[in-house]
């Protein structure tokens, strides 16, 4: 099990951390019914961060940032000579957490995504994991929420009996959500960005090859160049060159100011 602390990329903070502890800590979290955010990164959801302050504030009081992306393991490793062998991929992490909630008797929750995507992901979870208690599932709003909403949301998920949430929300909607939801559902809540629409069959995960040779994200490129052309053709870029700058000790990401949201975003 590794669970070497948080390191700095660009400013925010990502665990050096593996699957098995990535687990472990959130299931501990669970069980003693404690508030836990969590969310694993890709380039995009580490720039997310690197260029705003308020989102740089919420990622770094999340308890666990795992290193979803290659390009974020090798940072961590080119830049704090970690060594970690593999990411930390959502999609692989959702599973593994399931497979321990269903051995362990933990219901979980899914939030996000919409009510056909949902219905065929609780459908997939449960061939996997036939012991796996689905407490219950609600698609997002697609829009922000009044606090009324958000109150009814808190205690349709309090009273299902789920002890973990995974939310489906996609970047940074889904990371903005788990920070507002974490204290007053008292559980975990682990985003997971494209998990939901990859277990679900409606969107293809790339090749292990192209995964593995951190092109996962020119394989989502083509399959979505209208949502996805702006990230990847702009932020990929600029994320290889602050790594850099930070590498060479240019630029002290780490000494920048984070804000303190003065208000709730509300993400439904």
């Amino acid at each position: 099990m590794i669970r070497r602390g948080k390191r700095d990329i660009l400013g925010v903070m990502v665990d050096v951390v593996d699957y098995e502890s990535a687990v472990d800590q959130i299931v501990h979290a669970a069980k003693a019914g404690r508030g836990f955010a969590a969310t694993a990164l890709a380039v995009h959801g580490v720039m997310t961060g690197a260029l705003d302050s308020e989102q740089r504030f919420r990622l770094n009081e999340f308890d666990l940032v795992v290193p979803d992306g290659q390009p974020v393991r090798w940072a961590l490793n080119l830049l704090h000579s970690t060594r970690l062998k593999e990411r930390v991929y959502g999609p692989t992490l959702m599973l593994a957490l399931c497979e321990r909630c269903a051995s362990d008797g933990i219901p979980i929750y899914l939030y996000g995504s919409s009510e056909s995507v949902l219905a065929r992901l609780r459908a997939r979870l449960e061939e996997l994991f036939p012991a796996l208690r689905i407490a219950g599932a609600q698609p997002s709003r697609f829009r922000r929420i009044t606090p009324e909403e958000k109150a009814g949301i808190v205690g349709d998920i309090r009273a299902s009996g789920a002890r973990v949430v995974f939310a489906g929300l996609g970047c940074p909607r889904q990371e903005v959500w788990a920070y507002e939801f974490r204290d007053a559902l008292s559980m975990p809540v682990v985003a997971v960005g494209a998990a939901f629409d990859f277990h679900a069959g409606t969107l293809p995960q790339a090749p292990l090859k192209l995964q593995n040779a951190g092109l996962e994200w020119l394989y989502r490129l083509v399959h979505e160049p209208r949502r996805l052309w702006g990230r990847y053709a702009l932020l990929n870029p600029l994320y290889v060159a602050m790594v850099a700058a930070q590498g060479t000790r240019l630029v002290r990401f780490g000494d920048r100011a984070a804000s303190r949201p003065d208000h709730e975003l509300n993400y439904g």
